[in-house]
């Protein structure tokens, strides 16, 4: 392999999930640069010595594309989330930021995303899939913990994964929380962990004389229908967990193949110690 296509962007937003693509980078021995987003990115990315970090706000999409040209960066992977909100807050785009933002018939995340990376592309700078180096940790198929769905928690993944299906392909969400095959709360701006918190506060406060439904919710996390992998995967973590216990939630479906396991190994044993039954199909 050539020495040049050793050379390896990272556009890091928020979470665990740039740690992980930069760590797999450097252990297969990329020279990483990455492009931290003030607005987004942990400052423990400047803890990694062996990369170099460059700090850029959000909406600077002209410095981001400098900064790659000056360290000869190729080849890009973008990992972490930006927050939906984040593109109607007071960020400031610059004048090809929005200039592209201008463009856009609909402002939705794969609209943004797929339009900044053809605008990298035309730069001459490849985004790869962001899974590309972290394969696996991919959710694999089947009842990944100790408990087995029950049949209700089976019937509430199958009427959520219709739901969540639906929304998915007009870039709503990609999470819904079930209740008794009833839709207690789907996910829009605010993000997978505000959707199952906000279910629960749903739900308890329904719990009276007059509620009809179980106080058990699984929560439904699917990809979109030809889902983009260089951007927006859907990722559960270890506070996934946390916060569904929290929530009251029992059962957690995802989709096999097109789910990333932000914390490895510790999720399942994180969820049989809550008794979160986890589904993949």
């Amino acid at each position: 392999m050539p020495a040049q296509s050793k050379k390896l962007g990272l556009i890091a937003g928020n979470g665990k999930f740039p740690f992980l693509v930069l760590d797999a980078a450097l252990a297969q021995g990329y020279e990483v640069v990455v492009a931290a987003i003030k607005e987004e990115t942990f400052p423990e990315i400047e803890s990694r010595g062996a990369a170099t970090v460059h700090w850029l706000s959000l909406g600077e999409l002209s410095k981001l594309i400098d900064t790659f040209h000056g360290e000869g960066v190729r080849r890009a992977v973008m990992a972490g989330q930006v927050k939906h909100k984040q593109i109607f807050s007071s960020i400031r785009p610059d004048w090809r930021l929005a200039k592209l933002l201008l463009s856009l018939t609909t402002r939705n995340t794969d609209s943004l995303l797929g339009a900044i990376a053809k605008v990298l592309a035309e730069e001459g700078i490849t985004l790869e899939n962001s899974t590309w180096l972290l394969e696996p940790l991919l959710v694999k198929p089947g009842v990944l913990t100790e408990r087995s769905p029950t049949e209700p928690e089976r019937k509430n993944a199958e009427y959520g994964r219709a739901v969540a299906r639906q929304l998915a392909q007009f870039d709503v969400g990609q999470t819904v929380v079930i209740a008794e095959s009833a839709c207690v709360a789907v996910e829009a701006m605010e993000g997978t962990d505000a959707t199952i918190e906000r279910a629960g506060a749903i739900l308890r406060s329904l719990h009276g004389d007059a509620s009809t439904l179980s106080r058990g919710l699984t929560v439904v996390k699917v990809a979109k229908p030809n889902q983009d992998m260089r951007f927006d995967v859907p990722v559960i973590g270890v506070k996934t967990i946390e916060i569904m216990h929290t929530a009251g939630a029992t059962c957690l479906a995802v989709e096999a193949g097109k789910c990333l396991l932000l914390d490895g190994d510790a999720v399942i044993p994180a969820a049989d110690a809550a008794s979160i039954a986890v589904l993949a199909e």
